[in-house]
């Protein structure tokens, strides 16, 4: 198990980094996730079929056509969050793209008939709030707003994600990683199609990062999450999970120097508070 957290966590904080290795690539926030889309998934797939795994979608086609649609949310959730870095920074943009399990809590009475507590309530307005607080950010001339828009559309396009994944019940583990990942390029792709085409021109200083974000961060972090967290305690996935938006937070202050300020960083406390409160109570 020792192992396995260390995948785990290994995972997390890759995932992390994201946003500081997308600063480093001179290219749209639809180009860079076509890429990083398109080097995620052929890994992926590599590793799946040298592992002697074999597909068994097709005997599911109800729960493939729900991994299809979690894998298009995916697909739409990281653009709007790359164009989010871009506009308002990796710190803003990584919270208010947390925000998306907490919406995954709150509608589940509704989608999956859970209860819905008092506690859970508390925590999402306690997120809302954290939230409200970290749109002080958006500067009055409106400048930043599109950012703080995409940042929360990001949240939305993850919920769905979420959503959409828990219905596919029979699709697990690596297999379900190789399909949502190739799904989502596939999306992108179209989106890119017709926006501008498929071929774009990556400048010879973006190529390394383009690896990195691809190859390392998500090809190998989604190896090693999706191949851990089936044998780690739920309570540890959803604790270590914390780690994922505070060290993006970490890096993007260390890193790329941005700052918070005072306010937002109550807002943020709020946002991983109501988070964490929400989801720790989630099966009361």
């Amino acid at each position: 198990m020792k192992k396995d957290y260390l995948k785990y966590i290994v995972a997390l904080l890759l995932f992390g980094s994201n946003g500081i290795v997308a600063s480093r690539i001179d290219l749209s926030s639809y180009e860079i996730v076509l890429l990083r889309t398109f080097l995620g998934s052929v890994f992926l797939l590599v590793i799946f079929l040298i592992t002697g795994k074999k597909f068994s979608f097709y005997k599911h086609k109800k729960d493939f056509f729900w991994l299809t649609a979690s894998g298009m949310a995916m697909g739409m959730s990281w653009i709007l969050l790359y164009e989010a870095y871009a506009r308002i920074g990796v710190s803003i943009s990584s919270l208010l793209y947390y925000c998306g399990p907490v919406i995954v809590i709150v509608l589940s009475p509704i989608l999956f008939h859970e209860k819905l507590t008092a506690i859970k309530v508390m925590g999402f307005c306690t997120v809302l709030f954290g939230t409200c607080l970290i749109n002080n950010y958006a500067s009055p001339d409106g400048k930043n707003h599109l950012g703080i828009v995409c940042g929360a559309l990001s949240a939305v396009m993850y919920a769905g994600m979420v959503i959409f994944n828990k219905r596919a019940v029979r699709i697990t583990g690596l297999e379900n990683a190789v399909l949502q990942l190739i799904v989502s390029f596939l999306t992108v792709a179209l989106f890119v199609g017709m926006k501008q085409g498929l071929i774009v021109s990556v400048p010879k200083e973006s190529i390394f990062p383009i690896l990195v974000l691809g190859l390392l961060n998500t090809g190998i972090g989604c190896y090693f999450y999706f191949s851990s967290i089936g044998n780690l305690p739920v309570q540890s996935v959803a604790v270590f999970g914390y780690l994922e938006p505070l060290s993006a937070v970490c890096f993007s202050m260390l890193f790329l120097e941005e700052i918070l300020l005072p306010v937002q960083v109550a807002g943020a406390v709020l946002i991983l508070g109501g988070a964490f409160l929400t989801e720790k109570f989630s099966s009361a």
